[in-house]
């Protein structure tokens, strides 16, 4: 990046090469949807009398490109609800692929310059709280950030002024209006598989490996009822950039918050290897498991979204119709 070459004028220059090339009617979506790992066919609920487009990743200037199966890599622009303006980003970029933190969250500030004012975020979570069953939806209402600790944070460097303050406070970060609106759609919509919807913290990890069960344990400890590798780097952004915030996580896999065996247990001394075998693949975590769990989740994930944007609409609760 040049020394002119700023992160607001890069995010400026994608946000003007998208609205020349999108019909007028979808250039100032209101609302901007994330979707995660599985959770892509979230873009099916775009009315399709209305219009409609889709851009890829790779033909915006600057925009990082996913490397994920289950990411596809496209912005659909189209309308929700009570026609309600969006943009679904069907993909997302996770830092574990090497990406920076600047360049995970840049699509967050394109978003913010073509006119979003309120971004809901989905992912696919392990679940920390034992009460939590897989398929289960899981509203975030808090996170612990430990990459940020470390030093791993979106706003780290020079501060980009045209987007927000300095030191952004995130007491506040996750909508409490909109949560309240989440709860009421909840019981309006058709859901499957006895699914359930719970409230709770976010815990982000950089990943790409998955959690060991003492670190499980050290983050159930901490307040944490579900863990991930995305979302929190975004949400920090949105924020810095004014928007309200809701998010989601998909429960996919139960995480083991119990201890690895030891070697030394007289009980386990008589044990087959094929025992002991699957007594350490207990809970292990899988991708494709992962992904099949976002699919069969996706239908009331999608019900759930486009109700709230909906109500939210009706009582122009921050998402305008």
């Amino acid at each position: 990046m040049s020394p002119t070459t700023t992160l607001f004028s890069k995010a400026q220059e994608a946000a003007t090469h998208l609205q020349s090339s999108l019909d007028p009617s979808l250039q100032k979506p209101k609302v901007a949807i994330i979707c995660g790992s599985g959770l892509g066919t979230l873009a099916d609920a775009v009315d399709e009398q209305l219009p409609k487009a889709a851009v890829e990743y790779s033909s915006i200037p600057y925009f990082p490109l996913p490397t994920v199966q289950g990411h596809a890599g496209k912005l659909v622009f189209g309308f929700l609800g009570n026609q309600t303006p969006v943009v679904l980003m069907v993909g997302r970029i996770h830092y574990y692929e090497g990406h920076s933190m600047e360049d995970v969250t840049f699509p967050v500030r394109v978003l913010k310059l073509l006119g979003v004012e309120t971004i809901i975020l989905t992912n696919a979570a392990g679940g920390l709280n034992p009460e939590y069953a897989v398929g289960d939806i899981t509203l975030l209402n808090d996170h612990i950030f430990p990459a940020g600790f470390a030093g791993a944070h979106p706003l780290r460097g020079p501060n980009p002024d045209e987007f927000g303050v300095r030191f952004q406070p995130l007491s506040d970060a996750y909508d409490l209006t909109l949560r309240r609106r989440v709860h009421a759609a909840w019981q309006k919509i058709e859901k499957t598989n006895n699914r359930r919807l719970h409230e709770g913290v976010y815990a982000f990890v950089s990943g790409p490996s998955y959690e060991t069960r003492a670190e499980c344990r050290m983050l159930r400890q901490f307040g944490a009822d579900v863990v991930g590798m995305s979302t929190v780097p975004e949400i920090i952004v949105a924020r810095h950039s004014g928007m309200r915030v809701l998010a989601f996580s998909l429960v996919t896999n139960n995480a083991v918050l119990t201890p690895v065996p030891r070697g030394d247990d007289h009980l386990l001394q008589s044990s087959s290897t094929s025992d002991l075998d699957a007594i350490l693949e207990e809970g292990k975590a899988n991708h494709e498991e992962v992904l099949e769990a976002g699919r069969l989740a996706a239908k009331d994930m999608q019900r759930l979204v486009v109700q709230v944007i909906v109500d939210a609409s009706e009582k122009k609760e921050g998402i305008p119709q």
